[in-house]
């Protein structure tokens, strides 16, 4: 009996071990994000990087544009 609960705890215990490392790297994913996010949101405050974002954004579905247009001829 003794031996059933200490090998209870023990996987109990590599349990929580294991979760809280998900737990650790789950945060600071959502730290990372939430980085990048204040970052955009500062970069969109200054006039000449938000142009030059914007005109990667529309430079990007230009692209992907002209990819359907030539995938549409070529069918």
């Amino acid at each position: 009996m003794r031996d059933f609960f200490k090998k209870a705890f023990n996987d109990m215990k590599e349990s929580a071990k294991a979760q809280h490392e998900v737990d650790k790297a789950n945060f600071e994913a959502v730290k990372a994000e939430s980085k990048a996010q204040w970052e955009e949101a500062k970069a969109m405050g200054n006039p000449e990087k938000r142009k030059a974002m914007m005109q990667a954004e529309r430079d990007e579905q230009i692209a992907a544009a002209n990819e359907r247009i030539d995938e549409a001829k070529n069918k």
